[in-house]
């Protein structure tokens, strides 16, 4: 160990844009002596703290955590099917190890968690900083301090570039795995530069592990605090600040239908989509027709981007900034026909090979970012599908909203297909969200990881932005609990303390109803239902139900009622277009 590395020179509150600074002074005495302590017997090499991508695989898993495993299986396995992901290398979970082992963290961290309720959200707050500021000030050792600087040197030389740009990605053990998605319940970083910089990130990732949110989602889920060990991904940053990016499912998220890849993308860096901060652009492509037709899309929306996510140049302290979009780039698509055919193809690949692996049908969480320099596309990310695809395929589950008052206050995109009532609660910022009371419906402009604690307890969320793929809409699948995004003006026409009725059971649009309504659920099991002589077909009139509809045991669609189809995706009958003097 080199006496000229002593500490690690961080701060805490990296997210809040502040200068890293000196926080904890450890004696070379203390080092070495925990150094000492901690060596294993006759042990003549170093661990091996830091490994390259390209040298990691899905069984790697338990030391580099479920997104850094991932990335290097698409790197080994399906870079050569032509699928791009940018290189970088995994900090194993020994680092976690490493910096735990020292000082008495282990046991620290142990008593604090011990007794956590994470239902009362103050208290969770003030264990959750504490945990995280004891592995803040603690910093990394010098071996691992030392792997990450020569580990990012040698990736910046490989694009010829003294200090490349990285995304720094908490991938902690128990992370995107094929039973639970963790979805982002711990730190990321972006455009991050400099070695110095890269380790002070790698450190706040593996402190995210005892985040309020990451916190919550351990004692819901049944895993043990100290079980899951903290692991990082740094990963060559993909310049869609200077194009587009977005997430991909290979299946339809809401009504879990296994023959499209559903596709949205924003301009910028993605952290727009996935936090919620767009209502993004979409389109499905049809599974069976990749390949084969020319045109394999089914559906196309433009979203209206609101704002988009881009690097911050000239020295600022801040690696990004959230700017206004245009007016002329909101209202055209954020990415093409030809970039969603690539996706969709890359995403039926990595869908094919995931199910392989795994024995099972396998449907995936993908994010993609396209270069504005290079105009290439990359797969980011790439997770099992948690939600949908664990349903029971031959149980049908139907709610319905009766005797509620006709009139609707906001409208948005339904996630889910269940309805709640209950008491508003608008909560404008994050630090307010230990306002909230269980059982009372969550209204906010957007949510984000750190939304996770009061989303487990509302009976339903309303936001103002976002889109299906988005942070809000991934959570609330998860929690089996309605949600509308992209409501637009929700926290001005909501009003805390007042009933009402989130309906989110007919098709992709939900509705919020003034006052409680009577909610009725129902389930049938398909395997039940007799098969009859003649063929059983539906009448359809609205495209958007017909994702969720595939599921009856029916023998197809015996009538389109077109006239319907119009109505619902232009809103105006067609004699109104043809005679509007007629309209009274």
């Amino acid at each position: 160990m080199k006496s000229s590395k002593i500490l690690l020179l961080v701060s805490w509150g990296a997210n809040h844009g502040a200068a890293f600074a000196p926080t904890m002074l450890i004696s070379r005495r203390d080092l070495v002596k925990t150094y000492l302590s901690t060596a294993t017997a006759g042990a003549g090499e170093a661990v091996k703290h830091c490994i390259p991508l390209q040298d990691i695989c899905l069984d790697d898993l338990p030391k580099v955590g479920g997104k850094t495993a991932s990335l290097g299986e698409m790197i080994q396995q399906l870079a050569p099917l032509g699928v791009s992901v940018p290189g970088g290398f995994g900090v194993s979970s020994s680092a976690y190890d490493a910096v735990l082992d020292r000082f008495q963290l282990r046991e620290r961290l142990e008593l604090l968690m011990r007794d956590v309720d994470v239902n009362n959200l103050d208290d969770l707050a003030v264990r959750g900083r504490k945990a995280r500021l004891i592995i803040m000030n603690a910093g990394l050792p010098d071996d691992v301090s030392e792997q990450i600087e020569e580990s990012y040197t040698a990736l910046s030389n490989s694009c010829a570039s003294r200090s490349c740009s990285v995304a720094v990605r908490s991938s902690a053990t128990a992370e995107d795995l094929p039973t639970a998605s963790f979805a982002g319940q711990q730190a990321s970083f972006l455009n991050v530069v400099g070695k110095h910089s890269v380790c002070s990130a790698v450190l706040e990732c593996l402190a995210s592990v005892f985040t309020d949110r990451a916190i919550a989602y351990r004692v819901h889920n049944g895993f043990d605090h100290m079980d899951v060990k903290g692991a990082v991904s740094v990963q060559l940053m993909v310049r869609s600040d200077l194009a587009s990016s977005g997430v991909a499912f290979t299946l339809d998220p809401d009504t879990g239908f296994r023959d499209v890849v559903v596709i949205t993308g924003s301009y910028g860096l993605g952290e727009s989509i996935v936090g919620g901060k767009v209502d993004p652009d979409e389109i499905q492509v049809f599974k069976p027709m990749i390949g084969k037709a020319e045109d394999p899309i089914i559906k196309r929306a433009i979203g209206r981007k609101q704002t988009q996510i881009i690097y911050t140049l000239g020295g600022s302290n801040k690696r990004t900034k959230t700017i206004l979009t245009p007016d002329a780039d909101a209202t055209r698509p954020s990415f093409t026909d030809e970039d969603a055919k690539t996706i969709a193809e890359w995403s039926v690949k990595i869908e094919d090979h995931y199910s392989q692996h795994h024995g099972h049908p396998t449907p995936m969480d993908i994010e993609w970012a396209k270069d504005g320099i290079t105009g290439e596309l990359f797969i980011v990310q790439a997770r099992p599908e948690t939600v949908k695809s664990a349903q029971k395929a031959n149980l049908l589950q139907q709610t319905q909203v009766t005797e509620h008052d006709p009139t609707t206050i906001v409208h948005g995109n339904a996630i889910g297909s269940d309805a709640a009532s209950g008491k508003a609660r608008v909560i404008r910022h994050v630090s307010e969200i230990s306002n909230i009371k269980p059982g009372e419906i969550l209204v906010a402009d957007m949510t984000d990881p750190d939304w996770v604690p009061a989303l487990r307890i509302a009976s339903g969320v309303v936001t103002n932005r976002g889109g299906r793929t988005c942070h809000a809409a991934i959570v609330s699948r998860e929690l089996g609990v309605p949600c509308i995004v992209g409501a637009k003006d929700a926290t001005e026409k909501l009003k805390t303390g007042e009933h009402y009725t989130i309906d989110c059971s007919n098709g992709s649009t939900g509705f919020v109803y003034p006052g409680d309504s009577k909610i009725e659920r129902t389930s049938v099991c398909l395997l039940s239902i007799p098969k009859t002589k003649t063929e059983i077909k539906l009448i359809l009139g609205d495209p958007d139900a017909a994702l969720s509809l595939s599921g009856l045991p029916v023998a197809g669609v015996g009538l389109v009622r077109q006239e319907f189809v119009v109505a619902n995706h232009i809103g105006v009958h067609p004699k109104a277009v043809l005679h509007p003097e007629l309209v009274s």
